[in-house]
């Protein structure tokens, strides 16, 4: 798993426990199973970019902020 999913899925279960929801409540309103979102927290599952869209939505986190300074390139390039 990459450093960037690991970011990803820590700052979403942060974000999640700040608003003591249960992985339960958080598959819910994001429209996923309960088990997957438990899966993708522990870095078993990854997850398209529009199911974490859907949890940042969930979250009221805006998507940019999950993948905030991620990747950083020390050349500039993209």
């Amino acid at each position: 798993m990459s450093e960037i999913a690991k970011t990803v899925e820590k700052r979403i279960r942060n974000n999640r426990a700040k608003l003591g929801l249960s992985q339960e409540d958080l598959a819910e309103f994001a429209g996923c199973h309960p088990t997957y979102i438990g899966q993708f927290e522990r870095g078993e599952k990854n997850a398209t970019i529009e199911t974490i869209e859907r949890i940042s939505k969930a979250l009221d986190v805006p998507l940019s902020k999950l993948f905030e300074k991620l990747g950083g390139n020390k050349e500039g390039k993209i």
